[in-house]
């Protein structure tokens, strides 16, 4: 099968369904590449109602999310806003990331502040104190 696009974290947008969720934006909170499902925060809700089991738990209705097929599902860019696929763009330390169709920019920004980190170092030169004697 092929892989996901979506990971968890990113933002994704609901497009299909009934009017009501069609068009509506959340941030991925689980993913699960075996189903090809994707859990949605505040989308997706289905009411459950708990029966308290002892005297301190208290019981009522609560509101669930529920999986959504990656399918139903859009990624958004994290900088130009839009629905867009995904692209994968080889990185500077040879792996690939993924990328806006739309605008290019790079939507890995865990891998892309590691590439940074990795390619700036720990190059850090120390200045040297110099006293006023030393310059005259």
């Amino acid at each position: 099968m092929a892989s996901m696009n979506i990971r968890s974290g990113d933002t994704v947008e609901v497009i299909v369904g009934d009017v009501d969720s069609r068009g509506k934006r959340g941030k991925v909170i689980v993913v699960n590449p075996e189903t090809h499902r994707v859990v949605v925060e505040g989308l997706n809700l289905v009411t459950k109602h708990r029966k308290p089991r002892s005297a301190q738990e208290q019981g009522g209705k609560f509101d669930q999310p529920r999986p959504i097929d990656v399918s139903n599902v859009a990624l958004v860019c994290p900088k130009c806003g839009q629905t867009t696929r995904v692209n994968h763009v080889l990185g500077d330390n040879g792996k690939y990331l993924r990328s806006c169709h739309k605008c290019g920019a790079v939507i890995d920004s865990r891998a892309e502040k590691k590439q940074t980190r990795t390619a700036k170092g720990k190059t850090t030169t120390r200045k040297s104190k110099k006293s006023d004697s030393d310059e005259e």
